[in-house]
């Protein structure tokens, strides 16, 4: 169970920020543009809620939960706290295949009842589902700084696996609130030409 007391704890103004084994980074290191990436994704999320999602209240919920065990993965590299490898325990939360498995069940359902692409689309169309496009081009962010980060360090790969299919999800959902489809704004090429 997490307690704050205090917001504050003045031990970042050195510029760098503690991970879960204790160790600190500076706050521009990948692994903190990675969290941080996680974070503004949640975000987007939080404010695409505040735009009706009906049906999906609960299943966006879900993935916000979802976004803090993803930044805590993040937060815990490899090493004593961490382990060896990428396996969850009591003392360390980790993204699990069963989390990508449930995003990838979700699109499927959606998927299945949208119409069918035709053309490229823009990211607009019904205000939520404007929302859920600007959370999965953050999701994509995400991804980015994820990858940039395993370049140099270990990274779970149901982590990297996880942040790939929800930015799927998202445009699927973005979909389904344009009216299952229907109310999608259509890429024309060179059409100001």
């Amino acid at each position: 169970m997490v307690k704050l007391n205090k917001i504050y704890t003045r031990t970042g103004d050195d510029g760098t920020t503690g991970l879960v084994d204790g160790s600190r980074l500076p706050k521009h290191a990948p692994r903190m543009d990675a969290i941080g990436a996680v974070d503004e994704v949640n975000a987007a999320l939080g404010l695409a809620a505040s735009a009706d999602l009906g049906e999906h209240m609960a299943p966006v919920q879900r993935i916000q939960n979802d976004l803090f065990d993803l930044g805590a993965d993040l937060a815990t590299p490899l090493g004593e706290v961490g382990g060896s490898d990428f396996t969850p325990s009591e003392m360390v939360l980790r993204i699990v295949p069963q989390q990508v498995e449930w995003l990838e069940a979700q699109i499927d359902a959606l998927t299945d009842r949208l119409e069918p692409l035709t053309s490229f689309i823009l990211p607009g169309g019904a205000e939520a589902a404007a929302r859920l496009h600007l959370a999965r081009t953050l999701a994509r962010r995400a991804e980015r700084a994820m990858t940039v980060l395993a370049e140099s360090d270990p990274v779970n790969p149901a982590a990297l696996a996880y942040i790939n299919r929800l930015s799927d999800y998202l445009f699927v959902l973005a979909r389904d609130a344009n009216d299952g489809g229907r109310g999608d704004v259509k890429w024309v090429p060179g059409a100001s030409r």
